[in-house]
């Protein structure tokens, strides 16, 4: 197995994403990362001699976005009314920081 990256870009990496990663975990880290890179390369094998870049999977499109129309939505009752607690015309969700009374 070819050496692509090394455990100090491993832990480099794992720095950038701000992802803990223990001393005792960075060698599997680092032979499994060079195992996917490694089992990567048959697409670099293809020939690809001639053939242009492809930007878009669909083509020549400009502009695939609908019209920005405003159209009538939910009235207050019709929103709330699948609610399994509400009050004052407000949704009642459970406090997720505690203390709450609902």
């Amino acid at each position: 197995m070819t050496q692509h990256v090394t455990e100090h870009d491993v832990r480099n990496i794992a720095e950038y994403c701000r992802i803990g990663i223990a001393d005792d975990e960075l060698p599997q880290m680092t032979a499994d990362l060079n195992a996917i890179i490694d089992s990567l390369k048959p697409i670099t094998e293809y020939d690809l001699e001639g053939v242009e870049p492809t930007f878009h999977p669909i083509g020549d499109l400009s502009n695939v976005m609908r019209e920005d129309v405003e159209v009538p939505g939910f009235t207050q009752e019709e929103a709330l009314s699948n609610a399994p607690r509400q009050r004052d015309g407000q949704f009642l969700i459970p406090s997720i920081l505690g203390g709450g009374e609902a």
